[in-house]
């Protein structure tokens, strides 16, 4: 029998509403719980996927292919429970859904409308599934007083009450200010927010009180008093030097046993909590660094990176040293041909995913200068096809070699992915038809050559499963012609037509996958190829 806590946000967004319930997730499974993560987006997008990063941010995919929220990353990511299409879901998505049944005749001639029809929808999808779980964490997007959201809380307000208080549990995220001028923490924000909850019939029974200090007891008991709930259930979120270290800070501010309180469940004692101290020593006191050079278009909005910036930090932890990112444009390559120098001083040369011709010449400099200086080079995706098309240019002497995502070209080392198969059925695209939700997306199996490194990378696995994002796919008509000239296809689709990895045996590490290894990486289980690169760097800064 699931239980299910809910949580909001109010005041302001970017509270961090998502590591909040990643770790409430972490801890409850640290008492020896079952979890399971959820989140409902208010906006009209069926998915993130047609979105610019500039907008949303990152695009999760999961294993079974949905575009998600980069939330259910950070879920991935703390309690190791894999993610799924049924974990999000948008306000896009759901009326979807409700307008097709209505088409269908499902209404029987009723009039169609938000309540009902629409909060039984929600209700439905968080409920669906959740037989196997002790507990179901479901967050909702943007802050309480949002239009959009009005339709999600009235769906919580009727399960709670159709679950009763045994089941269900209101969490609320809010903001406690600083103001300088008053020398002051201001609890009125966080009172505001409970009263606008209060408006739309829901109680929250805890609250997460995010500030940059320590609250003290009086203004704790104060905002108990306010906001009608205990003061041990008023829980200071306080800034962390790391997100790692946030279920041990939620844990000693009491977060676990409050939630366990309300529901009259057993503590069984302390949670083991050793994994995360682990975790935490490895960040705070390395043994050594590494400079990684991520060249990318994205790189003045970071959110853009989220898990393969995680991921890089991952492969740190598995060295113990700290990982210094160093963002770099790549259009800058593009107009100073001497600003490829500062590459010179970086241990590893990383060239991640991106849609779209900007920047695409200053990425294939940056490979060159990896091939040709012998720095380590990962190359994800988008950056996997650069190296391939830099091999063709410079090694094959292909001047004419492209991409036809920038347009029909000459010679298209890669192009649009129109079939491929998934399971025991052939998936279709062509280039007029619908963008959203149409790329090669989520878990595709490959095979790995043996010899090579990718494969020893892999502790000698001969097949992997990663997730795709991605539409267009290199040349397999190439492949011939660029390993005559060194450079290996390592890793193939089990039918032979789909390059999966690209790497050069003469190279102390140089490899280029299609696929986003970041998104399986996790601080306790950081992935072989990040673990793989940041080692190779850590050999790199040795030899400098």
């Amino acid at each position: 029998m699931a239980r299910f806590v809910f949580i909001t946000g109010g005041v302001v967004s970017s509270l961090g509403k998502g590591i909040a319930s990643a770790s409430l997730g972490a801890l409850l499974q640290a008492r020896g719980y079952t979890v399971r993560l959820r989140k409902l987006d208010p906006y009209l997008n069926v998915d993130p996927g047609t979105m610019s990063p500039y907008q949303h941010g990152e695009v999760y995919v999961t294993d079974d292919g949905a575009e998600t929220d980069l939330d259910l990353g950070h879920y991935e990511r703390f309690t190791g429970v894999a993610a799924h299409k049924a974990d999000n879901w948008t306000t896009g998505r759901l009326y979807l859904d409700v307008i097709a049944a209505e088409r269908r005749g499902d209404y029987l001639g009723g009039t169609v409308q938000v309540i009902p029809h629409i909060t039984d929808k929600i209700k439905e999808v968080i409920q669906a599934d959740t037989d196997a779980y002790d507990f179901v964490l479901v967050e909702i997007g943007g802050t309480v007083g949002d239009i959009e959201s009005l339709p999600f809380l009235e769906a919580m307000r009727q399960l709670a009450n159709e679950l009763g208080p045994q089941r269900s549990l209101f969490m609320h995220l809010t903001l406690v200010p600083y103001i300088a001028s008053a020398g002051e923490l201001k609890t009125k924000p966080t009172q505001h927010s409970v009263k606008e909850l209060l408006g739309l019939g829901i109680q929250p029974q805890i609250l997460l009180c995010r500030s940059d200090r320590p609250i003290p007891e009086n203004e704790r008991r104060k905002i108990a008093l306010f906001c009608n709930v205990r003061p041990e259930s008023v829980i200071p979120a306080l800034d962390a030097s790391t997100i790692y270290e946030v279920p041990i800070k939620y844990h000693e501010e009491g977060l676990d046993e409050e939630v366990l309180r309300h529901f009259g469940l057993s503590a069984y004692g302390e949670p083991d909590m050793t994994g995360w101290e682990r975790i935490v020593h490895a960040v705070k006191q390395p043994e050594g660094e590494v400079t990684i050079a991520v060249v990318g278009k994205y790189t003045n909005l970071l959110d853009a990176y989220k898990s393969l910036s995680e991921a890089l930090a991952h492969g740190g932890i598995a060295h113990n040293v700290k990982v210094n990112l160093d963002w770099v444009d790549s259009q800058i390559f593009e107009s100073d041909a001497e600003a490829v120098a500062r590459l010179e001083k970086v241990n590893g040369i990383l060239v991640p995913g991106g849609f779209g011709e900007r920047g695409t010449e200053g990425k294939i400099e940056a490979v060159r200068f990896a091939r040709e200086r012998k720095v380590p080079f990962f190359g994800i995706c988008f950056g996997m096809q650069m190296a391939v098309i830099e091999a063709a240019r410079n090694l094959l002497g292909i001047k004419g070699a492209s991409s036809t995502e920038f347009g029909p070209c000459q010679e298209p080392v890669v192009g649009l992915l129109t079939e491929w198969q998934r399971g025991n059925e052939v998936e279709r695209r062509n280039a007029t038809g619908d963008l959203g939700g149409t790329m090669r997306l989520g878990a595709y199996p490959a095979n790995l050559a043996e010899g090579s490194l990718v494969r020893d990378v892999y502790h000698g696995a001969a097949s992997i499963r990663e997730r795709h994002r991605h539409r267009y796919e290199v040349n397999v008509a190439y492949k011939d012609r660029l390993e005559a000239a060194g450079l290996r296809f390592s890793g193939m689709s089990p039918d032979g037509v789909l390059p999966e990895i690209v790497e050069y045996p003469d190279h102390p590490w140089f490899i280029g996958v299609q696929y986003h290894p970041e998104l399986r990486s996790k601080p306790f289980d950081p992935h072989p190829l990040f673990s793989g690169f940041i080692g190779a760097a850590v050999k790199q800064a040795r030899l400098v």
